[in-house]
């Protein structure tokens, strides 16, 4: 009993003595309150109470001043603003911590600055509000408001040349936040694209047949849309689990899908199970990158929150913490240390508030450092790609760097300043992705034509010129020819993929062909459609395949020239006449030169003397004087010869130089005569002659052929015409004696070019390979071919200028001219020796009676061309006599002298 009694009075002194040891140890610590307002039953929710425990535990165990007693409200339970209230009121916190949406954090902002009670808030605003530190200077953002999110998503887009997308987002409970939206919206215009489609989802915890509702959303939204490229800016993972699981059902219908999904998502890939990530197989993904993964403080964090995660939530697969669960760690250290710089004389909220600012370390998630109440640090990001059950990096993105083809290891040390704390990652998205469908091959992001849905194309009907684009009516199908359908061929042939099309015959105006193609009636439209400003505001053009501008189109004369001249006769005129006058020339000398003195002496003087006096005939009277009759005959003839041909020289020389010239300076003089001029009909050209030139709109006339347009300017109902330079070609080629073109540098259109809808990844291509046929010379082999055939001018067109004589208007002159010459010589050759013989006879007295008879009778025929008797005029009579006269007779005879006037 003795025994019992010491016993117990031994229990009560050790009591005594732990109670006096303890009681100043616990007087001096000091407990902080924090209040967590998370959704515990989400992966994130899980991942963050089970970081901020592990954070606290740790801090309570090494801290002997200070103790943390964190607080947890479920947001589902409680509506957010009650529960804030209710923690500050009841529990007393110092901080609050949580929320997941802009909406439930701007609410507690408002109550935490009321109450003096920092928030740290795990949401932040698309497009940060002006003066936000003002309007709630307790809330500290430990998110980025996720601008370099879709940043980094508009820079994958331009990487694969994607034009048009198709933004997703689930609505919210407090009627949806669209600022991303908008973000994402100006992030591509800056990149050349822009948002087809939006999708808003209705909160999933409002769907009663959220499987339904997604199929029916997506069904709508890929029939009314061209463009294959889905962006998920914001989506619960129950949302983003059924909208995979449908897209993967109509697989058969829609295969060549691209997803790019967001980080909320992205970062819960490795929580998910094999069934849901095989649905979302080929997407892309964005996930932040951690610098401090290899970090010592790293390790023993992963290994007790794999440990204590994997108590708490057996039910789950995956124990490795995320994002999520980093900065709610960092959010716990930024308290700890706040409280450790605080003492009991500077202890208030405006202090704790103001050391929480002024935290710079570097936490799990990345370094921990604020610029007016946000982080400074632009987070890396790293992109994945889902690949059957797992997913794999293929490349990291940063806003000062920008989106790389190339490794970007060496990059973001550089701007780091900083080497072996970046993971290595070889890949990048210049690898090859595999997309939905294990489709291997870069996605074109558009609903790309098929055998069973050709490309249609529509093709115009009324064409200033059939040889641009030619429609030959049939009884099962058209045939379509022309210089553009040649060149849509060629360019076809060059794509890196087939592509089934079908043309269509477009009846109305190139306008109505272009709103056609923006109402998504045809998919694309070819022809001589011309590339315009306003145009470009409701499709898309490729490059240009024929270049264009205006000219004016006017009936030509010569210009001048230093052998103007010349334009009187032709070439072969010319060296005819020059022909005729040399053999004329050797006729004259050699009737002359055995009875003419004047052609005697040696053979230079000779011949210059017949040459001169041919020549000089043409210019003046003749006084030479002729002995020969043959020769008197052959000048007459050459002298008729030489006054037509005067006459008609000086006539069509006249005639050239007075005829007028419309030129492209005389616009003025056209106006203020108020002439009229015809165009092409193109609306563009006419507002050009209304508003440039300031023509008036009733001297106008369209004018839809060059044959009509010949007809126009032969009958003078039009002073001159406006065309594009290529149916000028046209115009010119055909009627190529008649007209002059002038082209005006003053106004300058984009040429001729293939339409196709907005965004569509085909105008590249065919852009592409029309600029290859161009380099190849093969355009301007077709526009040989098809726009300016050498054999097409006709020369019988009738012509304002007066055509240059040819060698068949004087063609029976000259004949007759070379026929008198010849024939005279040869009689000449045959009545020589005749005579000379004769002469022997009659001077060695040999001449019978009857030759005498006979010789008499020549003598009278001879004495038909010769003079016999001195001092009368020759006649014909006389023309051969002196021929077979005695050489008396001839030293006789006076020489006739022959003035011609």
């Amino acid at each position: 009993m003795p025994f019992r009694r010491s016993w117990l009075l031994f229990l009560v002194l050790i009591f005594f003595v732990l109670i006096v040891y303890y009681e100043p140890e616990a007087k001096h610590k000091n407990f902080t309150g924090v209040g967590l307002i998370i959704d515990v039953n989400t992966r994130i929710g899980k991942e963050e109470k089970t970081a901020m425990e592990i954070a606290a535990t740790n801090y309570n165990t090494n801290s002997t001043t200070h103790k943390l007693s964190l607080y947890i409200q479920d947001s589902l339970r409680l509506r957010v603003p009650s529960a804030a209230e209710k923690m500050i009121r009841e529990k007393k916190v110092k901080v609050i911590i949580g929320m997941h949406t802009w909406q439930e954090a701007a609410l507690v902002a408002d109550i935490g600055g009321q109450a003096h009670v920092p928030v740290i808030s795990f949401a932040a605003p698309a497009i940060t509000p002006p003066l936000m530190p003002l309007r709630w200077p307790f809330l500290i953002q430990m998110a980025k408001n996720g601008s370099e999110q879709i940043k980094c998503i508009a820079d994958i887009v331009h990487a694969h040349n994607w034009k048009r997308v198709i933004a997703i987002y689930e609505d919210e409970a407090f009627g949806g936040d669209s600022g991303k939206f908008v973000l994402l919206s100006e992030a591509l215009q800056h990149v050349g694209s822009e948002i087809e489609y939006r999708l808003v989802l209705p909160p999933f915890s409002a769907l009663s047949d959220p499987e339904g509702v997604v199929h029916e959303e997506l069904a709508k939204v890929l029939n009314k849309t061209q463009s294959r490229v889905l962006i998920v800016l914001e989506s619960s993972l129950a949302m983003m689990t059924h909208l995979f699981r449908e897209a993967k059902k109509m697989r058969s219908e829609w295969s060549e899908l691209a997803w790019i999904i967001p980080e909320s998502v992205t970062s819960l890939l490795d929580s998910m199970n094999n069934s849901v990530i095989a649905s979302m197989e080929g997407a892309l993904g964005i996930k932040t990158y951690h610098s401090e993964e290899r970090s010592s403080e790293y390790q023993d964090f992963h290994a007790q929150f794999r440990k204590l995660f994997r108590t708490k939530y057996p039910e789950e697969d995956n124990s490795d913490p995320g994002i999520f669960a980093l900065r709610a760690y960092d959010s716990i250290s930024i308290v700890m240390q706040a409280i450790e710089r605080m003492t009991s004389n500077t202890s208030s909220p405006e202090r704790l508030l103001h050391n929480m600012l002024s935290s710079n370390f570097s936490g799990l998630s990345g370094k921990i450092h604020f610029e007016g109440s946000q982080l400074s640090e632009t987070p890396i990001l790293r992109m994945v790609s889902i690949v059957g059950k797992r997913y794999k990096e293929i490349g990291l993105w940063k806003p000062d760097i920008e989106f790389s083809m190339s490794p970007l290891k060496e990059k973001i040390e550089e701007k780091n300043g900083s080497g072996g704390n970046v993971k290595d990652t070889t890949n990048t998205l210049a690898g090859q992705l595999i997309w939905p469908g294990n489709l291997k091959r870069n996605l074109k992001g558009w609903e790309m034509p098929t055998h069973a849905k050709p490309l249609k194309i529509g093709v115009p009907c009324r064409v200033p010129s059939e040889k641009f684009v030619k429609v030959e009516y049939g009884k099962k199908e058209n045939n379509y020819t022309g210089f553009c359908i040649q060149i849509f061929l060629k360019a076809k042939a060059l794509l890196p993929y087939p592509l089934p099309y079908k043309f269509v015959a477009h009846y109305g105006t190139y306008n109505e062909l272009i709103h056609h193609v923006y109402n998504k009636t045809y998919d694309a439209a070819i022809g001589d459609i011309t590339i315009l400003a306003e145009r470009l505001q409701y499709v898309d053009f490729t490059a240009p395949y024929v270049d264009s501008g205006i000219a004016m189109i006017v009936p030509a004369k010569s210009t001048g020239s230093a052998l103007v001249f010349t334009k009187p006769f032709t070439w072969d005129m010319w060296v005819v006449t020059g022909v005729i006058l040399m053999y004329t020339t050797l006729i004259v000398f050699f009737l002359e030169r055995q009875s003419n003195p004047e052609f005697s002496g040696s053979w230079k003087n000779q011949i210059s003397t017949a040459l001169w006096f041919t020549l000089s005939s043409l210019f003046f009277a003749q006084r030479e004087n002729i002995h020969n009759n043959f020769t008197r005959l052959v000048v007459v003839v050459w002298l008729s010869v030489v006054f037509i041909l005067t006459s008609s020289y000086t006539a069509s020389l006249s005639s050239m130089l007075t005829v007028r010239q419309l030129q492209s300076n005389q616009i003025e003089w056209i106006k203020k005569n108020n002439f009229k001029v015809g165009y092409d009909g193109g609306p563009f050209v006419r507002k050009y002659l209304e508003s440039v030139l300031e023509i008036k709109p009733n001297n106008i006339v369209p004018v839809h052929s060059p044959e009509q347009y010949h007809e126009e300017f032969e009958s003078k109902y039009i002073a001159a015409a406006f065309l594009e330079l290529p149916y000028e070609k046209v115009f010119l080629n055909k009627y190529c004696k008649g007209y002059t073109a002038t082209i005006l540098n003053t106004h300058k259109i984009g040429g001729f070019g293939f339409v196709f809808q907005k965004g569509s990844p085909i105008v590249r291509d065919f852009s592409e390979a029309i600029l290859k046929l161009a380099e190849d010379g093969i355009i301007r082999t077709l526009e040989d071919e098809w726009l300016t055939p050498q054999d097409e001018c006709s020369d019988n067109i009738a012509s304002s200028e007066p055509e240059s004589l040819g060698l068949q208007s004087f063609q029976v002159l000259y004949i007759v001219s070379f026929a008198t010459s010849t024939i005279c010589l040869l009689l000449s050759l045959f009545l020589l020796p005749i005579s000379r013989q004769q002469h022997q006879d009659a001077s060695d007295g040999n001449v019978t009676p009857g030759e005498e008879s006979a010789w008499k009778k020549a003598v009278r025929f001879v004495r038909y061309f010769y003079i016999k008797n001195r001092g009368r005029a020759p006649t014909l009579a006389d023309t051969f006599s002196s021929i077979f006269d005695t050489p008396e007779h001839v030293q006789s005879s006076p020489p006739v002298e022959i003035e011609m006037q």
